[in-house]
C-alpha cells in the first residue's frame, strides 16, 4: 500500500477516554505526517452496550480536539452483510467450520479443562465434522493452524512470536448470526485499505488471530503498531480514581483542546527534550520510531502546567471566545462586548490555569455582588490619611473623561504626591474596594476594565463602610 491510511475505531459503549483519544491522535498525526488519510469507524456491533449517546459523545470529543477525519464515520452495524459474506468465503475455502456445540456443552468443556489444569480452549469437537445439521443452530469458527508460529512485526513492540498451538479456533459468527470483532475488524481494515493499524497494546493478543484471517482471505497485511497503555501515578490502569478520564470532562473543566492534544502527544512519544508543540510541529515531527515501549504515566500537574502555558500564550480575543460558555454557565451577564471581554481576559490569562479558574478569578469583573470583609476595611482603610486620599482619588477619577490605564495611573500619582503616600498605601484599599480581596491584576488595568461607573460605585460603597466602622470606634489595624 503506497498511500498511508490509518483509522480510529472506537466502540460506542461510553465516553471517549484519554487512552482512546491518544490512539486517535497518533493515528491522526501519522496520517497527516505522511500526507495520507485518517478514517473514523464506529464499531457498534455490540447491540446491548452501544448507544447513540455514546456515539455522539465520541464525535463531540473528536471535534473538540480538532482531530478531523477524512472519511467516515463508518458504522459496522450497517456492514453486517459484508462480514457474513466473508464468513461464507472462509467456510467455502475450508478455513472455517460450523460448530454445533451448545452453550451448556461449551461451559462443561471449559470446566473440565480448568479442572485438568489445561487452558480453557475449545477442544475442536466440530472441526472434523463433515455432516451438516441444517435445523440445528451453529456458530462459525475459524480453523487456526495447529502448529508453527505466527509472527507480528510490530512497529512499536518489535518482533513478537505467537505459538499457533496456543491459539483457539475462535468464533467469527455467533449462533445468533452476529459476526464477532476479529472478523469484522479484518474485513473493514482490508476493504478500507488501512495501511497501518495503530492501536492500544491490549489488542496485541488479537493480532495473530487477525493475521491468520487476513491470509485466509488473501488480503494484504497492514503494518501493526501497538501503543503501551496509559497508567495512573500508582502504575495501575488509568481510572476515575486517578482523576477524570473522559475527554469531554477536561473540556468542561476548562482545559484548552490544543493543550490536551499536546499533553497526550507527549504521553508516550518524545522529540528530544521539547515539551510544547504547535499542532503543525506535532504533524511534522511525529514518528512511530519515537513512541516509547513502556507505559505512559498520567500526571495531572503536568497537564495543568501545559494548559497554563496555552492559557498564557493564546491571543486574548481567542481566549475570550473560549471562556464565554463558562461565564454563561455561572449565570453572569457580560457587562461589555467581545472587545471588552478580550480586555478582561488579558488581565487574567497569565494567572489562570484553566478557563474555569479564569472565570473564578474574574468574578469581580462580571458581577456587582462583591462583598468586602470588614476586617479588610479595618486593615487597609482605617489608617492616617487613607480615607481623605481615597476621597481625593475618587474626585479626580470622577472628573476624568478619557478613561484608560494611563489617565488612571496619572490620577493615582497626583494623589500620592499630594498626600506623601507610597503606592501600596492607596492601591491596596482601592483593590479591596473594587474586588473584595487583596490579590488581583495591576490596579490600573483592573479599573480600566471595570470602567468609570463601576469603579466609582465600588469606591463609594467601600468608603461608606469604612466611615461606619471608623465611627463605631473600630481601631485601626497595623
Amino acid at each position: 500500500m503506497s498511500t498511508v491510511r490509518t483509522r480510529f475505531a472506537p466502540s460506542p459503549t461510553g465516553y471517549l477516554h484519554l487512552g482512546g483519544a491518544r490512539t486517535a491522535l497518533f493515528n491522526y498525526l501519522f496520517a497527516r505526517h505522511h500526507g495520507g488519510q485518517f478514517v473514523l469507524r464506529i464499531e457498534d456491533t455490540d447491540r446491548e452496550r452501544s448507544t447513540p449517546e455514546s456515539i455522539q459523545a465520541i464525535l463531540d470529543a473528536m471535534l473538540w480536539l480538532k482531530l478531523e477525519w477524512d472519511e467516515g464515520p463508518y458504522y459496522q452495524s450497517e456492514r453486517l452483510a459484508l462480514y457474513l459474506e466473508h464468513a461464507e468465503r472462509l467456510l467455502a475455502s475450508g478455513h472455517a467450520y460450523r460448530c454445533y456445540c451448545s452453550q451448556e456443552e461449551l461451559e462443561a468443556k471449559r470446566e473440565q479443562a480448568l479442572k485438568a489444569g489445561r487452558k480453557p480452549m475449545y477442544d475442536r469437537t466440530c472441526r472434523q465434522r463433515t455432516v451438516e445439521h441444517p435445523n440445528q443452530p451453529y456458530a462459525v469458527r475459524f480453523k487456526a493452524p495447529l502448529e508453527g508460529v505466527t509472527i507480528v512485526e510490530d512497529l512499536v513492540k518489535g518482533h513478537v512470536v505467537f505459538e499457533n498451538s496456543e491459539l483457539d479456533d475462535l468464533i467469527i459468527v455467533r449462533s445468533d448470526g452476529s459476526p464477532t470483532y476479529n472478523l469484522c475488524v479484518v474485513v473493514d481494515d482490508a476493504l478500507m485499505r488501512i495501511s497501518h493499524v495503530i492501536r492500544g497494546d491490549d489488542h496485541l493478543a488479537n493480532t495473530p488471530k487477525q493475521i491468520l484471517i487476513y491470509r485466509a482471505l488473501d488480503y494484504p497485511l497492514p503494518a501493526f503498531a501497538h501503543l503501551p497503555q496509559i497508567l495512573g501515578p500508582d502504575r495501575t490502569r488509568l481510572s476515575k480514581r486517578h482523576g477524570a478520564t473522559s475527554v469531554l470532562a477536561y473540556r468542561d473543566m476548562g482545559y484548552l483542546p490544543d493543550a490536551l492534544v499536546n499533553y497526550l502527544a507527549r504521553l508516550g512519544w518524545s522529540h528530544g527534550d521539547q515539551e510544547i508543540f504547535t499542532r503543525q510541529e506535532l504533524i511534522e515531527k511525529f514518528s512511530l520510531e519515537h513512541v516509547g515501549k513502556s507505559a505512559g504515566v498520567y500526571n495531572a500537574e503536568k497537564l495543568e502546567w501545559v494548559n497554563f502555558h496555552y492559557m498564557k500564550s493564546t491571543p486574548s480575543h481567542e481566549l475570550a471566545l473560549a471562556v464565554k460558555p463558562f461565564i454563561a454557565a455561572k449565570g453572569y451577564n457580560l457587562p461589555g462586548d467581545e472587545a471588552w471581554l478580550a480586555k478582561m481576559v488579558a488581565t487574567l490569562q497569565e494567572r489562570a490555569k484553566t478557563l474555569v479558574e479564569l472565570v473564578e478569578l474574574g468574578r469581580f469583573y462580571l458581577t456587582d455582588a462583591i462583598e468586602i470583609p470588614p476586617e479588610l476595611i479595618r486593615k487597609h482603610f482605617l489608617k492616617p490619611d487613607v480615607i481623605p486620599a481615597l476621597e481625593r482619588l475618587r474626585e479626580l477619577l470622577a472628573a476624568e473623561e478619557n478613561w484608560c490605564g494611563e489617565t488612571i495611573q496619572a490620577a493615582f500619582e497626583r494623589v500620592l504626591n499630594e498626600f506623601g503616600l507610597g503606592l501600596g498605601k492607596i492601591a491596596q484599599p482601592v483593590r479591596v474596594a473594587v474586588t473584595g480581596g487583596t490579590v488581583s491584576p495591576g490596579i490600573f488595568e483592573v479599573l480600566d476594565v471595570l470602567g468609570k461607573a463601576q469603579t466609582l460605585n465600588r469606591l463609594d460603597r467601600a468608603l461608606t463602610l469604612a466611615k461606619q466602622l471608623g465611627s463605631s470606634g473600630a481601631s485601626a489595624t497595623t
